[in-house]
């Protein structure tokens, strides 16, 4: 039960962190705006390979429990990591392209993925 948690918990932390490399990149390219805009297409991108390689190697959960947690862990990771110590603020939450249509995509890409993977 430990080894299959944290499989799943690793990969969404691989997720993640290509979304914050993403964001990295973009901040340092472009400008904020175009920045969020690439993060906001590349997020679902992202968790569609990172939940591939999961539905194919390991599917220990659903479709819909693996992007409940997918997306919960890029919650959590953003409040704790992002708003909490590297901005201290959580105004980033604020922002709908910023935050709320990249975790929606997130969901919809890991769930959809999941779905077509099975079948």
């Amino acid at each position: 039960m430990l080894k299959k948690s944290l499989v799943l918990l690793a990969h969404a932390f691989v997720g993640w962190s290509l979304c914050g490399l993403t964001m990295g990149i973009g901040m340092a390219a472009t400008s904020v705006n175009t920045t969020l805009i690439i993060h906001a297409i590349a997020a679902p991108i992202i968790f569609s390979l990172v939940s591939s390689v999961y539905f194919r190697k390991f599917h220990y959960t659903s479709p819909i429990q693996t992007a409940i947690i997918f997306v919960s862990c890029v919650v959590l990771l953003d409040i704790l990591i992002v708003a909490l110590l590297i901005e201290k603020s959580f105004e980033m939450f604020a922002s709908i392209l910023g935050t709320w249509i990249p975790f929606i995509l997130i969901f919809v890409s890991t769930y959809l993925t999941g779905v077509f993977q099975g079948k």
